[in-house]
């Protein structure tokens, strides 16, 4: 296959990542306003971007935007378990 193939498929996929992330964050914000009732799965995109990040990529510019979006996973999850932590808590208060 075509370096250049295999760099594109690369670059494809880890956009598709961001995305996701993205779009994981919207579903944090629903369940933590009380739209959605159960928390995001969060915990499998996480093992889909470890195992993804465990790939040799020879190419500088692929990786460093691999790093970035691993570091914005990361950042992120912090927010959502944060998120869901308040969430509970309120939950659980205003049960009593």
């Amino acid at each position: 296959m075509l370096v250049s193939t295999e760099n594109r498929k690369l670059r494809d996929e880890i956009l598709r990542f961001d995305r996701r992330i993205e779009q994981m964050h919207v579903d944090f914000l629903a369940y933590r306003a009380g739209e959605a009732q159960k928390m995001p799965e969060w915990e499998g995109l996480e093992r889909e971007l470890l195992g993804f990040s465990r790939r040799k990529i020879n190419d500088l510019e692929i990786r460093n935007q691999l790093d970035r979006v691993m570091y914005k996973f990361q950042n992120r999850k912090k927010i959502w378990l944060r998120w869901a932590a308040e969430y509970q808590a309120g939950h659980l208060c205003s049960r009593w």
